[in-house]
């Protein structure tokens, strides 16, 4: 159809026929990321919940629809904190909110020390600029592998540096993946990869603030300490927010450190919650108990962004 056909007919179209349809083409653009998205991740969520309410063991795992219905008992077992299973989750629900603040904390101050110092010019700030953010360029999996070599009890480097060279942690060298010490082993890794995030972001958001406002508050007297309370930290306070949330829903729901790092069993002191509901879905074959202990965790993650929405459109107000 030549360019005149199509121009005399869109003439003939009434105006709200030919308003219908250019209100129409973006959707019908949008329908097949839609329809992925459906299918990636919409789908296999609403499986997700369903198989929680059923007794999904190794027994129906060739057809789960076969599984009998249970209702609320695998809720019920999940949250019983005076049975093992609850109890375990509990221990494991604090230990990850634990985990998330202390390793968002870091991150945040960390990331923004190392913005707040890269506003100057000096010599060689490109390369330490680039060399900063190597640890958020490293594929995941090839950092972990080597922080997991690094925390070997007997040829580990850390273990060599400070026992063999400093002479700290004792006589024998120390247990960093097993026991209490693997909680600290996790967090220096999840800090590691995650705090040039939070270094990238506050920089760019520092990037807006004029210099004027530190030259004239030089002028009047103020000091580092005083310019980066009332100026650098209110001009990137909005930035702030949105760093922390995504810093918390990456930290919180984490599951590649810690199964990469110390396998399919995490020790108890390290075991979070992504790592936990994997154990309980794939390792003990209950499905659907499993299942139940993700929709309890979406829940908790959509109650903490239901939570900071709010706070955020108060703010506003």
């Amino acid at each position: 159809m030549s360019h005149t056909s199509r121009v005399r007919r869109d003439s003939r179209m009434s105006p709200k026929t030919a308003r219908l349809r250019r209100s129409a083409l973006p959707y019908l653009l949008l329908l097949p990321a839609l329809l992925l998205e459906l299918l990636v991740h919409l789908v296999p969520m609403v499986m997700g919940i369903l198989m929680s309410f059923r007794q999904l063991t190794q027994f129906f795992i060739r057809d789960w629809s076969r599984a009998p219905w249970t209702g609320l008992a695998n809720y019920e077992l999940a949250v019983d904190v005076n049975r093992p299973v609850g109890e375990a989750l509990l221990r494991s629900f604090l230990t990850t909110c634990l985990f998330t603040l202390l390793s968002v904390g870091l991150c945040w101050l960390l990331g923004t020390a190392a913005a707040v110092f890269m506003q100057d010019n000096f010599r060689g700030r490109g390369i330490l600029r680039a060399l900063f953010l190597v640890p958020y360029a490293l594929p995941v999996y090839a950092a972990v592998i080597t922080w997991a070599f690094m925390f070997q009890r007997d040829n580990g480097l850390v273990n060599h540096v400070l026992h063999d060279q400093l002479g700290l942690g004792g006589a024998e060298p120390t247990f960093w993946l097993l026991g209490d010490n693997s909680f600290w082993a996790l967090l220096t890794v999840s800090v590691w990869k995650g705090w040039p995030f939070a270094f990238l972001i506050v920089m760019a958001a520092l990037q807006n603030v004029p210099a004027e406002l530190y030259e004239a508050a030089a002028l009047d007297g103020a000091g580092v300490w005083q310019q980066i309370r009332r100026i650098t930290l209110p001009s990137v306070g909005a930035v702030n927010q949105v760093l922390v949330l995504v810093l918390f829903l990456w930290t919180f729901n984490d599951f590649n450190t810690p199964f990469v790092l110390f396998g399919r069993s995490a020790p108890e002191a390290a075991d979070l919650i992504s790592l936990h509901i994997y154990q309980s879905s794939f390792v003990t074959w209950n499905f659907g108990t499993g299942s139940a202990m993700s929709v309890l965790l979406l829940l908790v993650t959509a109650g903490y962004l239901l939570a900071t929405t709010r706070g955020r459109r108060s703010e506003r107000a």
